[in-house]
């Protein structure tokens, strides 16, 4: 089972995170500041697995992003390295070449689209289709918030 899933610049900038297991806030820090700062000394040519504390991480870089897990010890590491590499496929395909700026602008959807693919902490939706369909209504239930919203600033509703 994914523990917890970070999103971070190159700089060490958190973009997103994803927690599955409780932990107290200050423990989250803690550990955020630490995994980023341990991710970010290791060179481009090392290994995408490493064990840290009790459990695995599987990190991979995606142009300025840094994507990273961390997993229990009896997880497989490919496969959450292709969990990874799914989630990434479907931002690229939602946003069109998906980039920094479109984390920080578009947190939720990017936390919508985490959401569809992982539950629990667990693989979901294996799909890029179902999931892509289901941000696709999510994206049309919001049009039509936003549409009534005006409408009935407007006073016509």
């Amino acid at each position: 089972m994914m523990q917890f899933m970070l999103l971070f610049s190159r700089q060490g900038k958190l973009r997103l995170q994803k927690w599955y297991v409780a932990h107290p806030d200050k423990l989250k820090k803690k550990i955020t500041r630490e995994l980023i700062t341990t991710v970010l000394a290791r060179k481009p040519k090392m290994c995408s697995f490493l064990e840290w504390k009790d459990v695995k991480v599987v990190y991979k870089r995606y142009a300025s992003l840094y994507f990273c897990c961390a997993m229990e010890q009896e997880d497989n590491e490919l496969l959450t390295l292709e969990l990874i590499h799914r989630y990434v496929e479907l931002l690229d395909k939602y946003f069109g070449s998906v980039c920094e700026l479109d984390i920080i602008f578009n947190f939720e959807k990017a936390y919508f689209i985490l959401d569809e693919l992982v539950l629990g902490g667990e693989l979901q939706e294996t799909s890029k289709k179902n999931v892509l369909k289901a941000i696709a209504a999510q994206d049309l239930l919001q049009e039509d918030e936003t549409v009534d919203a005006a409408l009935r600033e407007v006073g016509l509703l």
